[in-house]
């Protein structure tokens, strides 16, 4: 079968559909740090901050890079060999949400990096932290619990405790008001 010209807007949309599928392969950035065992990433929402757990069981500690500079960042009040899981960071990296090792118990923490404090929060007392998930405003706090073999969702509100951590750093002090009224 010989070519004619009516088949040419056939392979043209053909060509442009494999540029476009070319287009869509996504390559990687880079690595975290190199060589080392990195699980459970966390970006912040504005991209910048990288949280993520180096090693595995007693061992696991989290790590937070500044993806800008690809520095390390200390977190000071998180001590090294006790055990860390499921970071989540706020925004600008402001808040850090973990669950972490302590008194032989698994704990749900936020950590202001602004102030350096580190807030433990008290859990129902059967069940088990699993994971968690901290709003981009930092604001709440949703953790999975294992409960008598059940798993459950908790939310906490955290709004009493912190700052909102505000795209681009902006500190909203009141709602938006709604229907033009202020």
């Amino acid at each position: 079968m010989a070519m004619t010209w009516a088949h040419w807007p056939l392979l043209l949309l053909l060509a442009l559909c494999l540029e476009g599928c070319a287009l869509l392969e996504r390559h990687p950035l880079g690595r975290g740090l190199p060589g080392l065992d990195q699980q459970q990433p966390s970006l912040s929402g504005d991209g910048r901050y990288l949280a993520f757990i180096r090693g595995r069981g007693s061992s696991s500690s989290v790590e937070l890079l500044d993806l800008a500079s690809g520095r390390r960042l200390p977190l000071p009040p998180l001590r090294r060999g006790q055990p860390h899981g499921s970071p989540s960071l706020s925004w600008n990296g402001r808040y850090l949400g973990l669950l972490l090792q302590r008194w032989g118990r698994r704990r749900v923490a936020v950590l202001d990096r602004a102030s350096g404090t580190l807030e433990i929060l008290s859990l129902p007392r059967h069940g088990i932290a699993q994971q968690l998930s901290l709003a981009p405003d930092g604001r709440t706090l949703a953790v999975q619990m294992k409960r008598s073999g059940q798993w459950d969702v908790e939310l906490f509100d955290l709004g009493s405790t912190v700052e909102p951590d505000a795209p681009g750093g902006l500190l909203r002090t009141a709602p938006p008001s709604v229907g033009g009224r202020s």
